[in-house]
């Protein structure tokens, strides 16, 4: 690797360490994670899209629509290049030619020619860019124009931060080329997963904390990562060092980055993010460092996410291998005459497709119903309006099992797992199919999320406990004596097992990876009952209290 750094869009919200590897020639053999299958997925669902959007743009434009073959980049370059040059209205499947002074390479979805002949970009999208509201900036599809934008009273945007990124970055390469539009304001567009209008940014105004722009949040962030890749494109000294954050998880480069983690017992290990940095900064830069400290004491310097004494005992339970150590003797968990486990799945954008429930009465209150698992499922490929009607059979047993218990007098409480993903299809699917057999009204599904009868055992888990190695249900379940039938559970596997499930690919549909799919699904549930179960045993006090580590 010689010559100078040219870096595209994503590294400007990629982590800083994954650019100086990818640009480190002596880090050409280092070890790296395999493929994630759900990333190589999500990569074909968003190609398949384009191509969906770009033919449904084509006939809606006609006239002046030009598209730049696929090929060799240099071809694909001169072509973008010629379409410019000819004034065309539309350019899609735009490369545009590197920028060797600012260091930049990219390609836009579509360039849309301006009122001032210059040209405005537009990306799409695989995921839904707006929520009901007020206030995004909307055109229709045809023409994508942002002449013909208007505020719009029934969606507001969404907060994608790389999308605007993405679209600062081509702005700055149609500067360089000569070919941006000039005026005021700066606007990038993007359309979704739902690709029924352009959502228009305005990339120069004050949006960013401190009153920033995308476009001097871009500029800020491409230098320091342009130096960040130079510096180890030429052997000089890194300008970042590994640590441990969100994005490790997914990072084909973590493989490499854990070993000088774990190596140096780094503190990022148990306290992640910008904790991790005022701590190094402050000179504790190991666990062991931290574990040392008196949690009474007054921290070296101010934490943003963590108390000081919570960071001392994760660093003191992280150095005894334990999983998690409680905050109080005895754990409050709601328990009722009737509980019902939940746990839904989806596949990304597309909906959710199944809805898995585990019914119990602790007590043998016979409710008419067996207790055990059930699933509601559609093995529709999604979108499907299939997902209408096992969301329906879902919430009708549902809230039907709810009116029982309280015409009785029994008690009812529900659990999931970090209600975010239940609760975002629970509504999104109460708004989508609104009006179809058997949806319940937003409100109807409002009031049950916010009740006392929807309990979120990631929440209880997050209160009442310190967990140093992650608060994941595949991470805490293990310490209540739980385990996955299958060696391969995990949320990004299950998104392989639907294609097949479902025959996505054009294959036909694996019935065994639907089987597969319900026990996994039904693993989860019972994880929940055996961890709640479990935080109100007597077992749970062979778990260390944090005060007395």
């Amino acid at each position: 690797m010689t010559g100078q750094v040219v870096l595209d869009a994503v590294a400007v919200f990629r982590c800083r360490r994954r650019v100086h590897l990818e640009h480190d020639p002596s880090a050409a053999d280092a070890p790296r994670a395999a493929p994630d299958p759900s990333l190589e997925q999500r990569r074909s669902d968003a190609a398949a899209h384009r191509v969906e959007v770009g033919a449904l743009l084509a006939s809606l434009v006609g006239a002046g629509w030009v598209e730049v073959p696929p090929g060799p980049a240099r071809d694909r370059a001169t072509a973008t290049v010629e379409a410019l040059k000819a004034g065309a209205a539309y350019v899609w499947n735009a490369l545009l030619p590197r920028d060797p002074d600012g260091g930049r390479s990219g390609e836009a979805d579509l360039l849309v020619r301006a009122g001032d002949g210059g040209y405005r970009p537009l990306i799409v999208v695989r995921h839904r860019v707006t929520d009901p509201g007020t206030g995004a900036l909307t055109s229709p599809l045809g023409p994508p124009a942002a002449e013909l934008a208007e505020p719009d009273q029934a969606r507001r945007p969404r907060s994608h931060t790389r999308d605007q990124l993405r679209l600062a970055h081509l702005v700055r390469m149609l500067q360089a080329l000569g070919y941006a539009d000039g005026t005021d304001p700066v606007l990038g567009g993007v359309i979704g997963l739902d690709a029924d209008v352009v959502l228009w940014h305005d990339l120069s105004s004050p949006s960013w904390p401190g009153g920033r722009s995308t476009l001097a949040e871009y500029d800020s962030r491409f230098a320091d990562r342009l130096a960040v890749a130079s510096a180890a494109l030429h052997h000089q000294p890194a300008l970042a060092q590994p640590s441990r954050i969100t994005e490790c998880r997914r990072c084909p480069w973590w493989p490499t980055c854990e070993l000088v983690l774990a190596r140096r017992h780094d503190i990022s290990l148990v306290l992640r993010g910008e904790d991790a940095l005022v701590l190094r900064a402050a000179g504790l830069h190991t666990v062991g460092q931290l574990a040392e400290c008196d949690p009474a004491g007054e921290p070296p310097a101010p934490l943003h996410g963590t108390p000081f004494a919570d960071a001392v005992a994760l660093a003191r339970a992280y150095e005894r291998g334990l999983p998690l150590v409680r905050r109080v003797a005895e754990v409050p968990v709601a328990r009722a005459d009737v509980e019902v486990d939940v746990d839904m799945e989806s596949f990304g954008e597309g909906g959710a497709y199944l809805w898995g429930a585990l019914l119990s009465t602790p007590g043998g209150v016979d409710i008419g119903e067996s207790v055990g698992y059930r699933a509601f499922a559609t093995w529709q490929p999604l979108p499907t309006d299939d997902e209408a009607r096992s969301f329906a059979e879902f919430w009708g047993w549902f809230a039907g099992l709810r009116r029982r218990c309280a015409s009785r007098g029994l008690t009812f409480t529900a659990y999931c797992y970090n209600e975010q993903a239940e609760n975002r299809w629970l509504l999104g699917s109460a708004e989508r199919f609104a009006g179809r057999p058997g949806i319940p009204s937003l409100h109807d599904v409002r009031e049950f999320i916010e009740s006392d009868a929807w309990v979120d055992l990631f929440a209880v888990v997050s209160r009442w406990f310190l967990c140093a190695q992650g608060k994941g249900l595949k991470r805490v379940a293990p310490a209540a004596g739980f385990a996955w039938h299958d060696p391969e559970a995990s949320g990004e596997n299950s998104m392989r097992w639907y294609r097949d499930a479902v025959g996505m690919d054009g294959a036909p549909p694996d019935l065994r990876q639907r089987e597969r799919l319900l026990r996994y699904n039904a693993d989860d549930v019972h994880a929940t009952r055996i961890l709640r179960e479990w935080m109100c045993s007597p077992a749970l006090a062979e778990v260390p209290l944090a005060s007395d580590l």
